[in-house]
């Protein structure tokens, strides 16, 4: 059982201000200079892509068959912004996905006189496009410094222990990797933390900078699916180990969002601690590890 002196993740609440992580961030217009050189040769080549094109959907085409990754990624946000702004964004990043985009929306693009026409009214590099898709350039950043600092105060604190996962981009670890015969072999999980050769805890994270509405109840529900099914796995296993959702950021003041990730923790109170980064020393312990 948890360490009864222990409080709940909902009972920080009234000073929860003094427990979370602000990142830092970037100044306007300071940005431009840097963004507008990063990305000026992405607009060179979209406006020859858009001039040698006889229609939106030839431009999107032609985007999918540039090479290098990152310039095709860059392409398509600018092609979303000019063409297409309903297009998930999700979708424009898979090039093998771009037949479907064009069968789904391309009856909704933009056509191509008046694209060429809107392109042609901004001057290149187009500052405020650019400080636009500055804005992606770090996007997930955030939540990869959240969990580097995790695991260094986690391995100062418990050195016995072993974390392992992506301590900053990199592939989640698919719990079917860690478990036999998971039922759902492909759930993504951040870390895991092993004791002795046992896999004692599994470890998501999260930077909140600004959620709130859908996106937080979205957040939250997908928490509770994951806590219980990892749950119904250990159970039936007779494993005891244990789920932490490190959370941290601005968001968490937001809405209902603090009380929300309280309510995770009551699907089982000795098995699922929420906390944030501040909260580590405290609210993770050895005894509540390996209980």
């Amino acid at each position: 059982m948890m360490n009864a002196k222990l409080k709940t993740f909902a009972e920080y609440k009234t000073e929860a201000h003094t427990w979370i992580t602000l990142a830092g961030g970037e100044y306007y217009p300071d940005i431009l200079h840097d963004a507008c050189t990063l990305y000026e040769p992405v607009l060179v080549m979209f406006g020859k892509i858009l001039r040698s094109s006889e229609s939106s959907i030839r431009v999107l085409q032609e985007i999918g068959q540039v090479p290098e990754g990152w310039m095709r990624i860059q392409l398509s946000r600018v092609f979303r912004k000019y063409v297409s702004p309903e297009t998930p964004v999700e979708m424009l990043k898979r090039k093998n996905q771009i037949q479907e985009i064009c069968e789904r929306f391309g009856k909704n693009f933009r056509a191509i006189n008046q694209v060429q026409r809107a392109f042609d009214s901004r001057p290149i590099p187009d500052e405020a496009l650019c400080a636009l898709l500055w804005e992606y350039k770090d996007r997930g950043k955030k939540g990869y410094d959240l969990t580097s600092r995790f695991f260094e105060v986690f391995r100062k604190n418990f050195p016995d222990f072993i974390i392992a996962g992506p301590e900053g981009a990199g592939r989640d670890i698919p719990l079917g990797e860690i478990f036999t015969n998971y039922p759902n072999p492909r759930r993504p999980v951040d870390f895991i933390i092993q004791h002795q050769a046992k896999t004692v805890a599994i470890g998501l994270a999260r930077y909140d900078s600004d959620r709130g509405g859908s996106q937080e109840d979205d957040r939250v529900g997908g928490y509770i699916n994951c806590a219980k099914e990892i749950l119904r796995y250990a159970d039936k296993h007779s494993l005891k180990t244990k789920i932490i959702f490190l959370n941290d950021g601005p968001g968490l003041l937001l809405g209902s969002m603090w009380d929300d990730y309280a309510a995770i923790e009551s699907i089982r109170k000795n098995r699922v601690v929420v906390t944030t980064l501040r909260m580590v020393n405290e609210r993770i312990t050895k005894q509540w590890l390996l209980s």
